[in-house]
């Protein structure tokens, strides 16, 4: 099993007055090749798990295993972890910091002691991977777009190889454009690449069009598991939590009131047009 994690739980500043349980019983698996989305409202745990995964934060109690190697154990090297596990944070463009593109996204491969030939070679495949232009090597990171930026970061990441990709609302505070390129283009390297990808979002819509799987995170537990579909038909208990489903789904849900069959759990703009249009065929053939 390429990640299962076990009766997980983490305390923050244990034993003080400030004492706060972020994540409470956590179990599931991912499976290989998997694209899952992790949702749930600010301060629903989700941050504080995904940390777990690549060992930024240490278990207070629970196992977690990565193609079957307990990352918990004290005698696992966390730095062979993270090659197998990239982890790409909220606004990762604050992060960058050297003089140029090339140079940021070698970062990681220099620190993995690699030979400068496959460092170029890295540095470059992963420039191509994102669709940053390798005649922007040599140019400050500063100097480009903030969404070039974003995917500068993640190829920083892409340049280690992982084989599990960790993405912690990778879209934030993009424009509309900028958003689908990356969603896109994150889509792209998944399947490319037939690996595990995690993307944390606030999006409904980009989770239903993307993810496999959905793990729905609520005061530190998790409260939902499964398809997107299983998960969004559970409209209800989402907005009780203070999430919902995406608006095409509520769209559908009208459309059915008014006599318009619409299945309740079409979840994008595809599915939704596909059945209006045959609904339309079916009255002007009447």
């Amino acid at each position: 099993m390429p990640i299962r994690v076990e009766n997980l739980r983490f305390v923050y500043n244990e034993g003080t007055p400030y004492e706060t349980v972020a994540l409470k019983d956590i179990n599931f698996e991912i499976q290989d090749k998997e694209f899952v989305g992790i949702i749930g409202h600010t301060g629903s745990g989700k941050s504080t798990l995904i940390q777990h995964l690549n060992g930024l934060l240490k278990p207070t109690s629970g196992k977690i295993y990565i193609n079957g190697i307990d990352i918990t154990d004290k005698s696992v090297s966390l730095k062979d972890v993270r090659k197998e596990v990239g982890l790409v944070f909220q606004y990762p463009e604050y992060q960058l910091f050297e003089e140029t593109i090339f140079k940021d996204i070698a970062f990681g491969p220099i620190n993995l002691g690699l030979s400068e030939e496959e460092i170029e070679e890295r540095v470059y495949e992963a420039m191509d991977i994102v669709g940053v232009s390798r005649e922007l090597a040599d140019k400050s990171p500063f100097e480009v777009s903030g969404g070039q930026r974003r995917r500068i970061a993640i190829a920083g990441i892409l340049a280690m190889k992982p084989k599990i990709l960790i993405l912690d609302e990778p879209t934030a505070g993009l424009d509309p454009k900028g958003k689908e390129e990356i969603l896109n283009k994150i889509k792209e390297i998944h399947d490319k690449y037939n690996m595990i990808t995690i993307l944390v979002s606030h999006s409904m819509e980009d989770i239903a069009k993307f993810a496999d799987k959905i793990i729905v995170m609520n005061k530190g537990r998790i409260e939902l598991i499964g398809t997107p579909r299983e998960v969004f038909k559970q409209a209800e208990k989402l907005e009780k939590i203070g999430l919902g489903v995406p608006q095409i789904t509520y769209l559908a849900r009208e459309l059915r009131k008014k006599g318009i069959d619409v299945p309740e759990d079409v979840l994008t703009v595809e599915e939704a047009k596909e059945y209006i249009a045959r609904y339309l065929r079916g009255i002007k053939n009447v």
